[in-house]
């Protein structure tokens, strides 16, 4: 069922227009040229942009661009950022599906999968973010020695993402099949904040890009 639009969503949007990239598209291998960032990031479905604006003020010297194709979550994101008077962060209201449309090679260090759409049927596999579809695209548009990082909640994915990323050629440089046992690590999402009050486990994986 689609989600109603949210009252006077247009007109929240165009406050925070700054913060958003209608041609996402036309920064092609430029995205880095309007500040001296030392690196660009992509968050694949920042959703309210909890994790999102907490990075970005954890790495100023980081560009992030976070792709949401719903709006009225998005919009959500954007008034945090605002209010957090956060810089480096660009949203793009779209669902990526060409990631070399809007990114050159190399153009990226970092790739951020968080608690994507399990498509748990095989025949949807190929939606997967992890799956060798998409990482194709991701191995291109990383740099060398560039990272994807992946926490989910389902240990399917995970078991599923792991063979993949070793079958696109990626090395496996960190692996945790319960994240926060020891306590809260690193920045979370709101999903994961919910799933860590369960006292549910989040599996986390970092792989790196081999292409040369």
């Amino acid at each position: 069922m689609r989600m109603r639009r949210k009252p006077n969503l247009d007109s929240r949007i165009e406050k925070s227009a700054r913060l958003l990239v209608a041609r996402p598209e036309s920064l092609r291998g430029g995205w880095l040229r309007e500040r001296e960032y030392k690196e660009l990031r992509l968050e694949l479905g920042c959703g309210k942009g909890r994790f999102t604006a907490d990075i970005a003020k954890a790495e100023p010297d980081v560009l992030f661009a976070a792709f949401e194709k719903t709006a009225n979550v998005l919009v959500i994101a954007l008034e945090r950022a605002e209010q957090e008077k956060l810089e480096n962060i660009r949203f793009v209201n779209a669902y990526v599906d060409d990631l070399e449309r809007y990114f050159a090679p190399g153009e990226l260090s970092r790739i951020y999968l968080n608690f994507c759409d399990p498509w748990p049927s095989n025949r949807h596999a190929k939606r997967r973010l992890t799956s060798q579809l998409y990482l194709e695209q991701y191995a291109r548009v990383l740099k060398p020695g560039g990272e994807i990082h992946f926490k989910t909640d389902n240990l399917s994915l995970f078991e599923y993402s792991l063979r993949e990323l070793e079958f696109g050629g990626f090395s496996l440089a960190e692996e945790a099949r319960d994240l926060h046992r020891d306590g809260p690590a690193g920045v979370m999402t709101d999903y994961e904040r919910k799933f860590y009050g369960l006292g549910l486990p989040i599996y986390m994986c970092v792989a790196r890009n081999a292409m040369r």
